[in-house]
């Protein structure tokens, strides 16, 4: 059986199953997709700071400084 989604196998040591398993069923989700959510939220983490990362590389000291409505006409 095929899926549109691929799918990953993670393992986990049993102490922090449990606190998965807890804080799902305190919200009410399955394990899985607790999981999943906090999967993509690390991933949202990870991006924010790479963008940073070349943003403050390509901060110039001295550099010219617009105001947000005279850059975007």
């Amino acid at each position: 059986m095929t899926t549109k989604n691929p799918r990953i196998n993670v393992t986990f040591d049993e102490s922090i199953a449990g606190i998965l398993a807890s804080l799902a069923l305190h919200e009410h989700k399955s394990v899985a997709s607790l999981v999943r959510e906090l999967a993509l939220e690390a991933l949202e983490i990870r991006e924010d700071l790479y963008l940073s990362d070349i943003a403050e590389k390509n901060d110039n000291a001295g550099g010219e400084i617009y105001m947000h409505d005279d850059a975007w006409k």
